[in-house]
C-alpha cells in the first residue's frame, strides 16, 4: 500500500487555538524559508509548512520557464509558477511576526483604535473564535499561509490555484485584461484579476466577505479589504509572496509582509476535507 500522511488533529492549550486546527503533524509548524533565512536545523518538511530539509539540499536550480509558444497565451515564455511537484505552503501564525517574514523583522501594523482592540481581544482569547477552526476558507492571503501544499496551473488566460487543506477549495486568477465587477458578490476568496510586470505576478484582489481572518492571529478585515499580491520564483525550490493589505476600515494605511513557499519535485496533493463536525473544537477554550 502507498504510504500516506496522517493528518492528525493536534490540540495545545495556552497556544493559538489554528494550532488544535492544522491537521498536520506538529514538526511541519515551521514558518517558510527564503533567501537569506535560517538554516532548517535538520526539522524534516511535512505536508507542507515545513522549512524542509533547506540545509541539505542541494543549490537550487534555475527558475523555469514556460515555453514562448502562443499556446500559454499571456503567460508564454514567463515564469513556471507550477510544474510537476507542488508547493509546501509555510504555516504562518502571526503574517506580521518576524518568525514568518522572509527578511525576520517584525512588520509594523498600522491599526486603527478599534482595530487593535479586537486584535489584542483575540490575543487573549488564543484566538478561540477563528473562523478556519469551523472548516471556513482561509480566505486571502492566508491561503498561502495555511500549511497544505498547493499546485498552480497556467492557462492562456488564466492562472488557477489548487490547495489541499483550507476546505478544499481553488481559486482562479483572470488574466484576459477584465476589470473587476462595479459591485462584487462578496465571497471568501474575492475577484482575483492578474497581470505581469517582468517576471513578477501581479494578483488584485477584491469583493471579500468578512468572514475570514488573515492569520491565525487574528488580524482582521472587512469587506472593504483590497490585497495586492506579488508572486515571483527567483530559482526553482522558492516562490515568494508579498502581500499587500488595504483595508481602511482597520488599517490606517497599507501595510505590507513578505513570505515563501517551498518546491516538493515530483509530490502530488491528497484527497483532504474538513466540512463539519470537527471534533477538536472542545479544546478551543479561550481564556
Amino acid at each position: 500500500m502507498k504510504y500516506r500522511y496522517n493528518h492528525s488533529l493536534t490540540a495545545v492549550a495556552g497556544v493559538f487555538a489554528f494550532l488544535s486546527l492544522t491537521l498536520i503533524p506538529a514538526f511541519a509548524q515551521e514558518p517558510a524559508t527564503g533567501p537569506g533565512a535560517p538554516p532548517a536545523e535538520g526539522r524534516g518538511a511535512g505536508r507542507g509548512g515545513a522549512r524542509g530539509r533547506r540545509a541539505n539540499r542541494p543549490p537550487s536550480g534555475p527558475t523555469p520557464r514556460l515555453p514562448d509558444n502562443p499556446f500559454y497565451g499571456v503567460n508564454a515564455g514567463k515564469p513556471d509558477l507550477g510544474g510537476k511537484g507542488m508547493w509546501q505552503v509555510p504555516y504562518v501564525i502571526d503574517m506580521a511576526s518576524a518568525r514568518y517574514t522572509a527578511d525576520r523583522k517584525d512588520v509594523q501594523v498600522p491599526f486603527t483604535a478599534e482595530a487593535q482592540k479586537i486584535f489584542d481581544e483575540r490575543t487573549a482569547d488564543h484566538s478561540k473564535d477563528d473562523p478556519e477552526g469551523f472548516c471556513l476558507p482561509p480566505g486571502v492571503p492566508r491561503m498561502m499561509y495555511t500549511p497544505y501544499p498547493a499546485q498552480i496551473y497556467q492557462m492562456a488566460d488564466r492562472i488557477l490555484f489548487i490547495f489541499e487543506g483550507g476546505a478544499h477549495v481553488w481559486r482562479l486568477i483572470w488574466m484576459d485584461g477584465r476589470k473587476h465587477p462595479a459591485d462584487p458578490n462578496p465571497t471568501y476568496l474575492g475577484d482575483s484579476i492578474g497581470h505581469w510586470e517582468g517576471d513578477t505576478l501581479v494578483v488584485d484582489t477584491v469583493g471579500f466577505n468578512d468572514r475570514t481572518w488573515l492569520d491565525a492571529a487574528g488580524h482582521m478585515h472587512g469587506e472593504k479589504l483590497h490585497v495586492t499580491e506579488k508572486f515571483t520564483r527567483p530559482d526553482m525550490d522558492t516562490l515568494r509572496l508579498e502581500a499587500t493589505i488595504d483595508d481602511p476600515d482597520y488599517y490606517t494605511k497599507p501595510w505590507t509582509t513578505v513570505t515563501t513557499s517551498t518546491w516538493a519535485p515530483g509530490q502530488e496533493l491528497l484527497e483532504y476535507i474538513c466540512q463539519e463536525n470537527n471534533k477538536d473544537l472542545k479544546h478551543l477554550v479561550g481564556k
